[in-house]
C-alpha cells in the first residue's frame, strides 16, 4: 500500500551554517567591538549572551535573521526569555524545534480524519504515518495538509507505493 511520513525536522548543517554566519557578522559588527557577546551552539539550542539587554536584542535579530535566509522555517524556532542578571549581563536561549511533538501530531491526524480523505494515520514517535489505497489519495492529503497552517513546518518524506 503507499505511504509517506509527515515529519517536522530543521536541517542542522543549515542551523550550524547560520550560527557561524552570525559569529562572523558579531567580529566585524562596530557595535560590538570590546562587547562580551557570544553566540554558542549546542545540540538543539543556540544560546546567546551579552553585556546589557540592548545588545542582547541586537543579538537575537542577527541570529534569527540568518536562520531566516539560510530557508528554516521560524515556527521550527523558540525564542526564551531572555534572563537579566543583577549586574545587567543578558543571557537568551533559543530552542530549535525537532521532530512531531504527540500533541502536533494529535492535531494533524485529526485533520485529515475530519477531511474524510480514504487514507489511515498512524503516530509513530515523531512522525505520523499515512496509509492509502491510492497515490491520488495520499497526493490530495499533502495539498490539504499543505494548505492548513500548523504551529510547525511539516515535510513530506518516505514516499512509497
Amino acid at each position: 500500500m503507499p505511504s509517506f511520513d509527515i515529519v517536522s525536522q530543521v536541517n542542522s548543517m543549515e542551523i550550524e551554517n547560520a550560527v557561524n554566519i552570525a559569529n562572523k557578522e558579531l567580529a566585524n559588527r562596530f557595535d560590538f567591538r570590546g562587547a562580551n557577546a557570544t553566540i554558542v551552539l549546542e545540540k538543539h539550542e543556540i544560546k546567546l549572551s551579552a553585556d546589557n539587554p540592548f545588545k542582547l536584542k541586537a543579538l537575537t535579530e542577527i541570529v534569527i535573521g540568518k536562520i531566516a535566509k539560510r530557508n528554516i522555517s521560524l515556527k521550527n524556532v523558540e525564542q526564551c526569555e531572555p534572563d537579566v542578571s543583577p549586574l545587567g549581563h543578558a543571557r537568551q536561549v533559543i530552542k530549535i524545534k525537532q521532530g512531531l511533538e504527540t500533541e502536533i501530531a494529535k492535531q494533524v491526524t485529526g485533520f485529515i480524519r475530519e477531511s474524510k480523505f480514504k487514507v489511515t494515520t498512524q503516530i509513530q514517535e515523531q512522525q505520523v504515518r499515512v496509509t492509502g489505497n491510492s497515490r491520488d489519495d495520499l497526493q490530495a492529503v499533502i495539498a490539504a495538509v499543505r494548505a492548513k497552517d500548523f504551529p510547525v513546518a511539516l515535510q513530506f518524506t518516505n514516499f512509497r507505493d
